[in-house]
């Protein structure tokens, strides 16, 4: 049987030019009838560690001709799919530049580092254990993040080596597991899995099993938000306990 692939809704999506997971990820959870339509960013240095300053630049790189591109998809919703791009920024600036490329795109807007928080509060979560593929400084940005959004962290586990651009999104998903179980904490309410180009979406279900709270990941956060935008019931699709929660 051939599924609905379009007619119910568009989703464009803003992509890292060296990540290979997101796109890969989100066909995972299409809604029958929704399709997704993609551009690439620029605005960091492919042979460079991606850390604090590299992140930064990118959220600062200007997005006129990507949303320019994307936008003649005409979408629903626009996802920016960089998770630490602002998270090295503060939540101000992922508001701010939410409303950026709602204003300059005429889509509403889902940023992935507001969607972690979206998720979080969504199953009423205030304490985390985080991971992520990023560099220890980041990782602090991103839990001071979190925390002015009034979650904190309780736990959380930073990978030993600087890991570069592609070294990220090549993590397998038994890596990405462990990084999961290393970073949990009996005080942790849920597990984060932070960053859009890290294959956790293959594990969350797995994880979920292994330690008996909810798992949220970046794309399936991203997804979480962009589908109650949509009205569309997320129990629609398995992807652990998140999208078993009814439309917001």
């Amino acid at each position: 049987m051939i599924s609905l692939s379009r007619g119910r809704a568009r989703v464009g999506i803003l992509v890292p030019f060296t990540n290979t997971n997101l796109e890969a990820d989100m066909p995972l959870f299409r809604p029958d009838g929704v399709s997704f339509h993609f551009a690439r960013l620029g605005g960091y240095d492919l042979d460079e560690v991606p850390d604090s300053k590299q992140m930064a630049g990118l959220g600062e790189a200007p997005l006129d001709e990507p949303l320019r591109l994307l936008a003649g998809s005409r979408p629903d919703v626009i996802v920016y799919g960089c998770t630490s791009a602002t998270l090295s920024h503060g939540i101000s600036f992922d508001r701010d530049l939410a409303k950026q490329i709602g204003k300059m795109s005429n889509a509403a807007t889902v940023t992935a580092a507001g969607a972690l928080v979206y998720a979080l509060r969504s199953l009423g979560i205030h304490r985390i254990a985080f991971t992520s593929p990023y560099v220890s400084e980041l990782n602090d940005r991103a839990i001071s993040f979190l925390a002015d959004a009034d979650i904190e962290t309780v736990s959380r586990y930073d990978i030993d080596v600087e890991l570069g651009n592609h070294a990220q999104g090549g993590l397998t998903s038994d890596e990405v597991y462990e990084l999961g179980l290393k970073a949990d904490d009996a005080k942790a309410e849920a597990v984060v899995l932070s960053c859009t180009d890290m294959r956790s979406v293959e594990v969350i279900e797995k994880l979920e099993s292994t330690l008996g709270k909810p798992v949220i990941c970046s794309n399936q956060a991203m997804m979480f938000e962009t589908l109650n935008i949509l009205k569309i019931n997320p129990c629609e699709i398995h992807c652990g306990r998140l999208f078993r929660q009814e439309l917001s």
